[in-house]
């Protein structure tokens, strides 16, 4: 099982992600690192022996321009394989990320906006692409009448029969709270979607780890229980992660 470290950058500096309250989110205060500097933060993450990086682009997500100058920055300076969430919509702008050192570009439930441009960046760059199920609990968030307010299980189905490998089943109220994972919810999307399924939200702890993997997680996304080390890089490689 992959453990993914995860930046959240908000006006240019990493922040504290906390439920999903983003007007709220301040800067990092990191046990294992003493800046907010997103280049500093994931060169941190490569010493610490990790091969990707997740970095979501809060601007971006929220209507601004995508930061195409810190992806090329961060793959080239620390050659971590980087998966991006800067609120994709579309081929185009899917393109233009991976133009700029992005390994995988994630679209996001939450930002997606027809089910038309989602079939067109799978037929070309299914390689390349990871789907977000953004959820505020077990409520899927979209933009997208096609799919807002339907069961999650039944649109990730939908979602890889149009050739989608890679998901993420990402809960925001969970996000930075130490809360812990909703096994049940994760165990029923393991067992009845045939795809890859990384996980992120509320992990606290080593326990959460290894009773994700053992339901058969392919990846986990983790920040605040890195920075605040309840997760610490002696753990993860006690336990065969790293």
């Amino acid at each position: 099982m992959r453990i993914i470290p995860v930046i959240d950058v908000k006006n240019g500096v990493v922040v504290h992600a906390v439920a999903g309250q983003r007007e709220k989110y301040k800067p990092i205060k990191s046990g294992i690192c003493s800046s907010a500097d997103p280049l500093e933060v994931a060169e941190v993450f490569k010493n610490m022996g990790f091969k990707e990086l997740y970095l979501a682009d809060l601007d971006s997500i929220t209507g601004g321009d995508p930061c195409y100058s810190l992806y090329q920055e961060i793959s080239e300076t620390t050659k971590l394989s980087l998966m991006v969430d800067a609120g994709v919509s579309s081929v185009e702008k899917f393109k233009e990320l991976l133009r700029h050192g992005v390994a995988k570009v994630i679209v996001g439930t939450e930002t997606l906006q027809d089910l038309q441009s989602l079939r067109e960046i799978a037929h070309l760059y299914q390689e390349n692409l990871v789907v977000s199920v953004d959820l505020f609990g077990e409520k899927l968030l979209s933009l997208c009448e096609e799919v807002k307010y339907r069961d999650p299980l039944t649109v990730m189905l939908r979602f890889k029969n149009m050739g989608v490998k890679e998901f993420i089943v990402l809960d925001l109220s969970r996000v930075g709270t130490g809360k812990g994972i909703d096994i049940s919810f994760i165990s029923r999307i393991v067992k009845n979607v045939e795809a890859s399924i990384l996980v992120g939200g509320g992990v606290k702890d080593t326990h959460d780890l290894l009773e994700l993997r053992d339901i058969g997680v392919s990846g986990v996304l983790i920040a605040t229980a890195l920075h605040n080390k309840s997760i610490t890089i002696n753990d993860l490689k006690r336990e065969g992660f790293l």
